[in-house]
């Protein structure tokens, strides 16, 4: 079985809890290599980890022709640095969201993945999830009649002293962070942009830490994303349409559970089985780059979500 040799940009902590195991259960992945620039990183991965490159260098590693893939789980304001630097070395790049900072950054990258001829595509593991495949043929069989109203809500409190998230120059702030989730959620749905955006944030130590931003579309769809980093955590969303709503909690985090859908009087308790989202995202873009099709994400749409939030944070 023909298997990508992955190469992990970062040994942070996303990647030592998720990618990482990710790619061993991942059938048609290798964990090959790993590149950090901290001693100490480099010496807990190689008691703790099975690679077969270890390198104290990031060029190093990009430099290395029997890395097929990158796993880019860097800070949010090196994803362009590093992402083409993979690109221009070859590599089909899987880069966490948010992809860039703003819909430039993600438009250079995008010319970048096609000059090189290469794959490339932002993780929103949550796509991936048996819940998420449920609301969409849910909504998709038009139980639920005309969509009315979507709201989606991603907060939890960040107690954690030094959190990168939480330093503007690394690219912080809850939108970025959580808020983008609401985001790609409302796109999934709505397949367009917003006609309007309105909005109002909270900020702290120079990034936002709560924000509500109001969506219309202009077939009269209302939506509302909330997130935060300063409170009780909520991680919900619900869909309301002319015949009936439907209500999905946990939509970004887990995997297994019910959602719950009421229509005509009556509520349905729907179960939907766990699954490793992680494992589903890296599987899919590894048959893709052997199979030459395009991976569950497209670029097209991580544009389109780029751009909406440059255009939310020109209003809050």
């Amino acid at each position: 079985m023909k298997k990508i040799n992955w190469g992990i940009v970062g040994y942070a902590s996303i990647a030592k809890e998720s990618g990482i195991p990710a790619i061993l259960d991942s059938k048609h992945s290798h964990l090959y290599a790993l590149a950090s620039q901290d001693e100490e990183e480099i010496q807990e991965a190689r008691i703790k980890e099975p690679f077969d490159r270890i390198y104290g260098s990031y060029e190093e590693l990009l430099e290395d022709r029997d890395v097929h893939a990158v796993y880019i789980p860097l800070p949010n304001s090196l994803h362009k640095e590093w992402t083409v630097k993979a690109l221009e070395k070859g590599k089909h790049v899987l880069c966490e969201k948010p992809l860039g900072l703003t819909e430039d950054e993600v438009v250079h990258m995008m010319k970048r993945a096609e000059e090189q001829d290469r794959l490339l595509m932002e993780g929103f593991m949550y796509r991936y999830t048996p819940r998420i495949q449920k609301v969409m043929e849910i909504v998709d069989s038009g139980v639920l009649g005309e969509i009315r109203h979507i709201d989606a809500s991603f907060r939890f409190m960040m107690e954690e002293e030094g959190d990168i998230r939480m330093d503007k120059d690394l690219g912080g702030g809850a939108l970025y962070d959580v808020g983008s989730y609401g985001v790609n959620f409302l796109t999934l749905l709505m397949k367009k942009e917003p006609i309007s955006i309105l909005g109002t944030k909270k900020v702290e130590e120079g990034v936002d830490v709560q924000s509500t931003v109001l969506f219309e579309y202009e077939n009269g769809v209302t939506a509302v994303i909330h997130s935060g980093f300063n409170s009780f955590e909520k991680n919900e969303a619900e869909i309301i349409g002319t015949q009936g709503r439907l209500r999905i909690p946990d939509p970004f985090l887990y995997n297994d559970g019910t959602i719950t859908l009421y229509v005509e009087g009556k509520k349905e308790d729907i179960y939907v089985e766990p699954c490793e989202k992680f494992t589903e995202e890296f599987e899919d873009f590894s048959v893709s780059i052997l199979d030459g099709k395009l991976p569950l994400l497209s670029l097209s749409e991580t544009r389109m979500n780029a751009r909406i939030l440059d255009r939310i944070f020109a209003v809050i």
